[in-house]
């Protein structure tokens, strides 16, 4: 709606104005309008150029925020306005349409810019030129240069570890992206693959959740349990179906032992992950004992979600590789039997 010239400001651009009118019935009544050229603006179509500007933008901006580093969003979204004749608002959506992006491509995105999903065939083509252009950031992203610390033999002060009060929702599918767009998610690593694959990745996180057990029983005073946490993968092997030997630690069962899978991942919490046939048949064998602890934003302040079986209540489990056998030796074999 366009207002009358009356009310039309002179020196309104690019945002809403605003009234307050008293009613009869004593109240206030409120509106608000946009003026023609902020409907054009909102409505004409992002160019190449701006589109590419405004991806530049966001991840230096993520790289601050990686590093720890300050940075003014409103002094970005100012610059950026000197070359893209563009709303505060249209620029604002953007940045959280790229962190849509982002998430499905299982990456860390900016905090301040929740994912909007609003998906575009030209952002994830200008994501994907911008990372083949900066493989090292594309390496951080993923994680790919986290180092584990090492065993230590002291407690370490910063191991505490945040949970969720529930598992994530629904990740958005494939299914709901345009073929064209599934093409541009398919060049990249899928991040279950790409997570399963970093095993220093998997180990940072096995390391994390081993010092933040020691951690939790010796500061509710089980300093005999905290002692006996075990890093099993590491120290027995990966056969055992879990990573983390621990305790609960609290009340009539505190020594119940607690069976921990650890899955790391630098992305969202959305972002999936693969879980072995021997994890699964171990978590449905030993259901008051097994969980499934999932780490996630890792390559900053990590935080955890926990699932407890049966897995399948909680997540939606996809084959996605196939034991081949050659028919012939299953035929020999058969033979052999008879």
């Amino acid at each position: 709606m366009c207002p009358p010239a009356d009310f039309a400001s002179p020196s309104f651009r690019g945002t809403a104005n605003h009234f307050d009118f008293p009613s009869a019935l004593g109240n206030t009544v409120s509106f608000s309008y946009y003026t023609r050229a902020e409907i054009k603006m909102t409505h004409r179509n992002w160019s190449d150029g701006e589109i590419h500007a405004i991806v530049d933008d966001y991840f230096d901006m993520l790289r601050h925020e990686l590093a720890g580093l300050s940075y003014n969003k409103s002094e970005h979204r100012r610059t950026l306005k000197k070359t893209i004749d563009r709303s505060d608002g249209s620029i604002e959506r953007k940045h959280m349409n790229i962190s849509a992006v982002m998430a499905v491509l299982g990456l860390p995105y900016i905090k301040g810019y929740q994912p909007h999903r609003h998906y575009q065939r030209a952002l994830f083509e200008a994501v994907e030129t911008h990372l083949n252009r900066n493989l090292k950031l594309y390496s951080s992203l993923t994680g790919e240069d986290i180092v584990p610390q090492g065993p230590s033999g002291e407690l370490l002060l910063e191991s505490n570890l945040a949970f969720d009060e529930a598992p994530p929702s629904r990740r958005v599918s494939e299914q709901n992206l345009s073929q064209d767009i599934r093409r541009i998610v398919h060049r990249f690593e899928p991040p279950a693959e790409r997570d399963a694959r970093n095993r220093k990745l998997g180990e940072a996180g096995e390391e994390f959740v081993f010092e933040a057990e020691r951690r939790r029983l010796y500061d509710i005073g089980r300093k005999d349990l905290s002692a006996r946490v075990c890093w099993v993968s590491r120290d027995k092997g990966d056969g055992y179906g879990y990573d983390i030997l621990s305790f609960t630690g609290i009340g009539n069962q505190a020594e119940r032992e607690r069976w921990l899978e650890i899955k790391t991942t630098t992305g969202p919490k959305t972002t999936p992950f693969f879980i072995t046939r021997n994890e699964l048949s171990v978590s449905g064998e030993y259901p008051d004992y097994f969980r499934l602890i999932r780490l996630y934003d890792f390559r900053r302040q990590a935080r955890a979600y926990c699932l407890k079986p049966p897995l399948e209540n909680h997540v939606q489990l996809s084959p996605t590789i196939y034991r081949a056998t050659p028919k012939g030796a299953v035929e020999k074999a058969r033979a052999g039997r008879d």
